[in-house]
């Protein structure tokens, strides 16, 4: 495959002014076969090193984080439009998955001993498989890396990163910050490639695991095609997360958070909450509340303070979620706030509430990746459930009630979701588990649970001579 071919080249776009930032070529198929080697040759010399040697390093990794974080922030705003204070935050999180991770490897990986039916002695230990395959999405451009990346290097794993082709800037720069930190050459490697070149690797002998977020529809065909090639997969798919107003609900709090809930991240989230569905009794106030609150919000240059609301990351993806409102609408849903496309450069979208939602309309039934809220009326606390599980999806969740004894015994048995927030609203935290069911995929990440996604779990078994 030639790279000097124009059609090998391609440029990412700042989606504030819709102006090219970069151009890039992609690999060779040649040079995509050198990388695999010569990732599987660091891992041969990375797996044999200890935990704790591992955990310096990675730790390393996160205080360099700190020390690029302007740049990495501002190159993250300026790739997929993202409010630069929350490309901040962003970078934060990526170094608490470093120190959390180096932190507790030593106890989540350590070996284990249990006694034998014959008397004899059993060994678990959990070794490192070899190199890791991850495909990621441009929406948080490093968080969505670290997730799957820090945790498997802790593991003695490998690394291959896939990522969104329009965050390829913040790709190649966390490839200098983790070559900065001093992270051994071929573990971490920026795989800049087209879906051929892609399904290849997938399919290659020695790459032994593979990570996607992304939609259903791409983990459909992740999944199909790793499974073809017996490889261990982990999916984290999109969902459109239900947020529960029950009757007790502090309304003025359930406001704030659901607003919050739904234009963070310019409302580009998996986790994002998206259905609002509020109590007969509680219906009408939280509407109001809500309506004005999501109408007053500042849409802008992202790297202002003043601004709440930044542009979408790609003009097909706001094309994509006016669609679903004019169908949705065409449906039965009335707009309530926004709905309409923003004149002018970038690629804006404005805070969008959409009333009279139920099923058959894309409000109800999809996923809508963008500041777009849809407000559900239920009779009741058990009618509010039923509607947030009438999902294929089940990724997250929130419930807004005083009485906390109730919404957890509601989390805990009733709602059918990976993650529930109650009397909140929140994204990761690299101490609990992150993940979903149903089409929002499989497989866990943080909490101690990634670390074990890609290991061999090994049983020995000793029977001592008497």
């Amino acid at each position: 495959m030639s790279t000097t071919t124009k059609q090998n080249i391609f440029k990412t776009i700042n989606p504030t002014t819709g102006e090219p930032l970069a151009s890039y070529t992609y690999m060779t198929d040649a040079q995509v076969e050198d990388t695999i080697q010569r990732s599987h040759k660091a891992f041969l010399n990375w797996k044999s090193k200890s935990i704790e040697e591992r955990g310096e390093i990675i730790k390393s990794i996160g205080k360099e984080l700190q020390n690029y974080k302007a740049e990495l922030a501002e190159l993250m705003t300026d790739e997929m439009g993202k409010l630069l204070k929350q490309s901040y935050q962003e970078v934060d999180l990526c170094s608490a998955i470093c120190d959390y991770s180096a932190e507790h490897a030593p106890e989540f990986l350590k070996s284990e001993e249990r006694e034998l039916s014959n008397g004899g002695k059993g060994i678990i230990t959990y070794a490192p498989i070899g190199i890791v395959y991850g495909i990621q999405p441009w929406n948080y451009p490093s968080y969505q890396v670290l997730r799957y990346t820090i945790v498997n290097l802790m593991a003695g794993n490998s690394i291959l990163l896939k990522h969104a082709s329009n965050v390829t800037g913040t790709a190649k720069l966390l490839k200098s910050i983790f070559d900065t930190a001093g992270l051994p050459s071929g573990l971490f490697n920026v795989m800049v490639i087209e879906h051929e070149q892609s399904n290849a690797i997938i399919e290659h002998r020695l790459v032994r695991g593979v990570t996607l977020t992304g939609s259903p529809v791409a983990g459909e065909k992740i999944g199909e095609k790793a499974g073809a090639a017996l490889k261990k997969t982990v999916l984290e798919l999109g969902s459109n997360d239900a947020y529960l107003v029950l009757e007790d609900a502090d309304i003025d709090l359930a406001v704030e958070k659901s607003v919050r809930g739904r234009i963070y991240n310019n409302g580009e989230t998996c986790i994002a909450a998206k259905r609002f569905i509020a109590t007969e009794a509680v219906y009408e106030e939280f509407k109001e509340k809500f309506v004005n609150a999501m109408n007053d919000l500042k849409l802008g240059d992202p790297k202002l303070d003043e601004t709440e609301l930044g542009p979408m990351a790609r003009e097909d993806l706001r094309e994509k979620i006016h669609e679903q409102v004019q169908e949705s609408v065409e449906k039965g849903a009335e707009i309530l706030c926004g709905g309409e496309i923003v004149e002018g450069e970038g690629y804006f979208y404005p805070a969008t509430v959409l009333g009279n939602v139920s099923s058959g309309q894309p409000a109800y039934d999809d996923e809508l990746f963008g500041p777009v809220a849809s407000l559900i009326e239920a009779k009741d606390d058990e009618d509010a459930m039923r509607i947030a599980n009438d999902s294929r999806f089940g990724l997250g969740g929130g419930i807004f009630s005083k009485d906390v004894k109730k919404a957890t015994e509601l989390a805990e048995k009733h709602f059918d979701t990976g993650m529930i927030f109650i009397n909140s609203f929140g994204l990761a935290e690299p101490s609990m588990p992150f993940g979903g069911v149903k089409d929002s995929g499989y497989g866990r990440e943080h909490g101690g649970f990634g670390m074990k996604e890609f290991v061999n779990v090994k049983s020995i078994m000793i029977m001592e001579n008497k």
